[in-house]
């Protein structure tokens, strides 16, 4: 197994497990961008990296085009069956600007840091327009919190799937046809100050959603994952479910799970 380069089995398999494995981001989300950014449905918003178009589709409406960029082909195909208006394309956002013209936005939402990030900021700034503006959504949305706070049902077992996970897998981080033993980069800022981008402007959303997940979306969550992405667990992938199955049935019976999510970030940087 060797260190992690990028490559195209990443979340090979994943895109179809997002609609019920992923918590949707809120309609305040989106309200804070344009009340952040002053966007009245003109200009253009290029979001990279886009999955099968959570974000995209939230933000669409606040913009006169919306264009959608991902790497993984599954992910395009799933974000053209959600919402066909939208300009989907498979496209590294390495290969950025791709003669894709100006935008107000471009926006990145869990995903900067699978990328080069140093050249992919370099490649978008100018393809924003003067008064334009990154923003960099962070958010957990497979999964929910440790926290104190009561919840209505049982929280799932996190660590029990884990510990499944790593049964099948090993005990380091599993990503495309490599291992991320430190996991992905952090250094954020510097790299958009790198880049020539001011801020940023952090704002805050989506405090203490608590969401209710049954057993199939706990299974689609963990599916959703690039370290659990069903092209790596090869032929053994009913039996890995049956047993993740097994796990969550013994710790709640019914199937039924509650989650306390975290704070959805927006880090707004201009260029």
């Amino acid at each position: 197994m060797t260190s992690w380069e990028w490559d195209e089995t990443l979340y090979a398999g994943a895109a179809v497990h997002y609609g019920n494995g992923r918590i949707p981001y809120p309609a305040a989300l989106a309200e804070a961008v344009r009340d952040a950014l002053g966007l009245d449905g003109t200009g253009r918003l290029l979001d990279v990296g886009c999955g099968p178009g959570s974000l995209t589709v939230l933000l669409a409406p606040l913009f006169a085009e919306a264009v959608g960029v991902d790497a993984d082909p599954g992910m395009i195909a799933e974000a053209r069956l959600k919402a066909p208006g939208i300009h989907w394309q498979h496209l590294r956002a390495e290969r950025l600007p791709a003669d894709l013209g100006t935008f107000r936005v471009a926006s990145f939402a869990q995903s900067f840091h699978w990328m080069d990030r140093d050249l992919v900021a370099k490649r978008v700034r100018p393809m924003l327009c003067p008064e334009g503006a990154w923003i960099h959504i962070g958010a957990t949305t497979h999964r929910g919190m440790d926290s104190d706070e009561p919840l209505p049902l049982p929280s799932p077992p996190w660590e029990a799937v884990e510990a499944l996970v790593r049964r099948y897998l090993g005990p380091v981080r599993r990503a495309g046809q490599g291992v991320l033993p430190d996991g992905t980069a952090g250094g954020e800022d510097e790299v958009m100050r790198r880049a020539g981008f001011s801020g940023p402007e952090v704002i805050s959303v989506g405090e203490g959603r608590v969401a209710v997940r049954s057993e199939d979306e706990i299974v689609a969550s963990v599916f959703s994952l690039s370290s659990s992405a069903p092209h790596l667990f090869g032929d053994r992938l009913a039996a890995f479910e049956a047993d993740l199955r097994a796990v969550l049935r013994e710790a709640v019976p019914d199937g039924r799970f509650a989650e306390r999510f975290r704070d959805i970030g927006i880090s707004v940087w201009r260029p």
